[in-house]
This record gives structure tokens, sequence and C-alpha cells, in this order.
């Protein structure tokens, strides 16, 4: 996953976002900072019951927060959506002694992870 660092630097230098189900964002500054979300059209929770655990798929539950702008939030992209925000610009990722590279028409990126990899790489494409 690439950190909030990143996903911060991606959204001053104008990667958008339309969020949709799966998108993972986090809540900076409301002492959830740590905490991960995703974009889902229902809330699915896990019950233990003394038969056993219960998935129960709820439309909303007590402590949810009502609604948040989508600008208070910062949008952690997936590989895939890195990928995709790279465009033809994007070459191949491999395998890397300490991690993932990205090759890209500008250069060659490396990081711990693969998503970590394709955001420097974004980051280097739309802060130029």
């Amino acid at each position: 996953m690439i950190t909030v660092e990143q996903a911060k630097r991606l959204r001053k230098a104008g990667a958008l976002w339309v969020p949709g189900a799966g998108d993972r964002f986090v809540v900076p500054d409301r002492g959830m900072d740590d905490d991960v979300f995703v974009v889902s059209d229902m809330t699915v929770e896990v019950h233990d019951y003394p038969g056993g655990k219960v998935i129960g798929f709820n439309g909303t539950t007590e402590w949810a927060l009502d609604s948040i702008e989508q600008r208070e939030v910062i949008w952690l992209p997936r590989e895939d959506q890195l990928r995709a925000l790279l465009g033809s610009q994007f070459r191949r990722l491999e395998s890397a002694p300490i991690g993932y590279t990205v090759e890209t028409a500008q250069g060659s990126y490396t990081a711990e992870d693969a998503e970590q990899a394709y955001a420097v790489a974004l980051l280097d494409l739309l802060e130029a």
C-alpha cells in the first residue's frame, strides 16, 4: 500500500479520483489517521455469537460517519489504479532485489512494494 504522504503528494500533483466501490482512503486529522476505510455499497460486519460467527450485512451502523466531503479524505490508490494513471507512459513492472521496479517512458522507479513503485513513478510524471 502507498503511504499517506505519497497519497497527499499525488493529490497535490493533480491525480484525480472518482470514488468507486473498493477504493481505499484515510480520514486525516480526526484521530483516525491510521484507519484505512474502503468505499463499499454496504457495511459488512462479523458478529460473534455462542453458536459461531455470523456475517451481518448492514446499511448503516451507529458509530458511522453520516457523511464526509471527498476533499476531506486522502485517497490511497491501488496498484491497478496507479498503473492506469500512468497510461501510455507505463512500460513494465519487474521484481527487484529490494522490491519492485516500474519502468516508464521517463525512467525506472524502485520501491519496497509494487504500489509504492507505481506511486513514485506517477509522482515523477505529475511533478515534472
